[in-house]
């Protein structure tokens, strides 16, 4: 009898298929989606406009309901949002009253069991993590756009969910920052092993940071190519390895999208 031990994925995706109705009938977002994220993987979701990569995160994190297939947080279904999923958006949506601690403090303070002490510790600490130990009495109008989504970064980790959902949270910023933020997060992901899916439309992101990348296709979206990205970390976005993988990745994208349109 075998002794190796069965590891239940982090969540898993079985036959998941999401439609919505519009002024036009009803869209499929997703189509018969299937996949295992593994426990402490970072895992992105790429493809063009239209694949569904927004939904499937809306679907993870409890936002959306599916219309066929189930979807499972270890072994139980997930049907609405919780603290074990937690969502770091494109825009940091920080609060302007509060200051950068206090931020960092308010998904904490929802979180049972802990002490004032160790919620102050806990802030403390990730945004030690982030870099950003010395602003914790600044408030959000105070810093640049990287410090914010640093913020928002620690204020997603804080609470320690089992995953963290991110939903193109580098997009809106400058290419220098981005690529020190890329820095920050494969730096966290080492250091806390943490379940991570990243949406993205930007692919040389998703090598960057990924251990696999998921390619999905529009219309309706569908998975068509799952690539593991064995690069060791930390890895740089300009590394020639780093683009010469991307570029296979961009190629199978785009064999994709010609089949599409000639079939």
């Amino acid at each position: 009898m075998s002794n190796d031990k069965v590891i239940t994925p982090a969540l898993t995706l079985r036959n998941v298929t999401k439609r919505f109705e519009g002024a036009a009938g009803r869209v499929t977002a997703v189509e018969d989606i299937s996949l295992d994220v593994r426990e402490g993987e970072f895992l992105v979701l790429v493809g063009p406009s239209g694949c569904g990569k927004s939904t499937l995160l809306n679907l993870l994190a409890g936002l959306e309901h599916t219309n066929e297939g189930k979807i499972l947080l270890g072994e139980e279904p997930v049907r609405l949002p919780g603290r074990d999923r937690l969502v770091m958006f494109q825009q940091d949506a920080l609060f302007p009253w509060l200051n950068v601690l206090e931020n960092v403090l308010f998904g904490l303070r929802l979180k049972p069991g802990l002490t004032e002490e160790e919620r102050l510790e806990s802030a403390r600490y990730y945004l030690s993590l982030v870099g950003l130990a010395d602003k914790e009495k600044a408030r959000p109008h105070e810093l640049s756009g990287g410090m914010r989504q640093r913020v928002a970064l620690a204020r997603s980790l804080a609470p320690n969910p089992r995953v963290l959902l991110m939903d193109e949270p580098f997009s809106a910023l400058d290419a220098l920052t981005r690529d020190q933020l890329y820095g920050d997060i494969q730096q966290i992901f080492m250091k806390r092993k943490k379940t991570i899916i990243l949406v993205t439309h930007n692919i040389r992101e998703a090598v960057c940071l990924g251990d696999r990348v998921v390619l999905l296709s529009p219309h309706p979206g569908r998975i068509r190519e799952v690539f593991e990205i064995n690069l060791p970390r930390p890895r740089r976005i300009n590394d020639p390895e780093l683009a010469s993988l991307a570029a296979k990745v961009t190629a199978a994208l785009s064999s994709h999208l010609n089949e599409g349109v000639n079939s």
